[in-house]
């Protein structure tokens, strides 16, 4: 299955609660540290509240 690597490029400082909470839950921990997930619907919906904050590029 696909794999997503997602990089956290701006702060989350000043964000909403649910915002910080989508990168907790995605694995994020710090900024310009990747981390590779699954692709499936639930990942997708939780980057798209987040796009703005991360890089995602998409690998085998």
């Amino acid at each position: 299955m696909a794999k997503l690597r997602i990089t956290q490029i701006i702060s989350s400082n000043g964000e909403t609660k649910r915002q910080k909470e989508n990168l907790r839950v995605l694995g994020v921990r710090r900024m310009h540290k990747p981390v590779e997930v699954e692709k499936n619907p639930v990942t997708l919906g939780q980057v798209a509240k987040i796009a703005h904050l991360v890089k995602v590029e998409e690998i085998d």
